[in-house]
């Protein structure tokens, strides 16, 4: 049996293998509602023969979009209209729903990716006033608000009411985005976050935003859905948010029953180093999977059945995930499971597909 295509839990939520198709923005929503597009990209995906399917970063309030065609989950309309879709998806897949819920932070207020990206002011069109925990700027970005401790707070409730939402939505997995120099990555960094109160100086104090929130949001939903977190495991600069801090913040995490940790790197400061290699974050992984019980998601650089398969076999991590290569491929996963001779279950309207030699796999 392959080790990829084994099942395994992430929480109470059983995943038929350890394939997952990560959060991945797609600019395309109308006053963070998800449109035609995401009606079909989503169902795509699910049909992919992945285990679950985590939908992109979903706003908690409107100035923590990343762009102005955002997804959001900050009112019930957004609510709504994702429950329609994810029931849309459930008449033709098993594949598990997940969904990442964010504030973009001082990385907030920009132009849509293929128009450049371009930091927008609050004086631009389609732009506001961005904030942080200081008010430093990211890169040439325009300068962010420093937040306030009421502030602070009214994010936190932010985030329980986003994932109250998500709950109502019908997702089964809730994933809190602190990484790639948001919001929540910002607090934990102490490149980004240069308060001198109960939210900064100590480590305890930099993570106390994202504990918190993290424990309010399970105590609030129901324990049957996961809820995980996903983070930079370091911001590849001398002084930055780095391994040991990462592992400290999962050891936290899981005592608080934290559902799994899903690992990537970087986003906080332009300056960054990162040794841009085929599995170049799965030793990130790695590491913090080495000393927690937690499922940990190893991701970036993935593109391979075999080098998946290696990761999971030699427990360097308990699942691994799929970005843009499953743009590229969306059925990356029937190609893998004719690499390791494992069936997958496909849509009977695709059985068709398969090629002569690997009919016994799909079913």
């Amino acid at each position: 049996m392959s080790h990829l295509f084994s099942s395994a839990s992430v929480g109470q939520v059983l995943l038929k293998n350890r394939i997952i198709i990560p959060p991945m923005c797609q600019y395309s929503a109308d006053e963070g509602m998800p449109t035609a597009w995401h009606h079909a990209h989503y169902m795509n995906l699910a049909l992919s023969g992945a285990a679950l399917v985590i939908v992109e970063a979903s706003a908690i309030t409107p100035a923590g979009r990343i762009t102005y065609k955002d997804l959001g989950i900050w009112n019930d309309q957004q609510m709504t209209e994702m429950q329609k879709m994810l029931t849309g998806i459930k008449q033709f897949s098993d594949t598990r729903l997940g969904i990442q819920i964010a504030h973009a932070g001082r990385k907030a207020s920009t132009d849509l990716p293929w128009f450049g990206g371009k930091s927008l002011s609050a004086t631009d069109k389609n732009g506001w006033q961005t904030v942080s925990p200081t008010a430093l700027s990211f890169a040439q970005n325009h300068p962010p608000r420093e937040l306030s401790v009421d502030e602070i707070l009214e994010v936190k409730q932010q985030f329980v009411d986003a994932a109250k939402r998500a709950e109502q939505a019908g997702f089964d997995v809730i994933e809190i985005h602190a990484a790639h120099g948001y919001l929540l990555h910002e607090f934990l960094s102490p490149i980004s976050n240069k308060r001198q109160d109960e939210y900064g100086g100590s480590f305890v104090n930099r993570s106390r935003l994202l504990l918190d929130v993290y424990q309010e949001i399970r105590e609030a939903i129901d324990p049957n859905i996961a809820v995980g977190v996903r983070i930079s495991a370091t911001d590849w600069i001398d002084g930055g948010w780095d391994v040991p801090e990462s592992i400290e913040l999962s050891t936290s995490l899981e005592e608080l029953g934290c559902d799994y940790v899903h690992v990537s790197s970087g986003g906080l400061c332009d300056k960054q180093k990162i040794p841009l290699s085929p599995n170049y974050q799965v030793p990130l992984a790695q590491a913090i999977h080495e000393q927690t019980m937690m499922p940990v998601i190893a991701v970036g650089l993935i593109t391979e059945p075999l080098q998946a398969e290696a990761i999971i076999a030699t427990h360097q991590a308990g699942f691994i995930a799929i970005g843009r290569g499953i743009l590229f491929e969306p059925r990356w996963p029937w190609r893998a499971a004719t690499v390791l001779n494992q069936q997958i279950e496909v849509a009977p309207q695709y059985l068709r597909s398969a090629p002569h030699q690997f009919k016994n796999l799909f079913k």
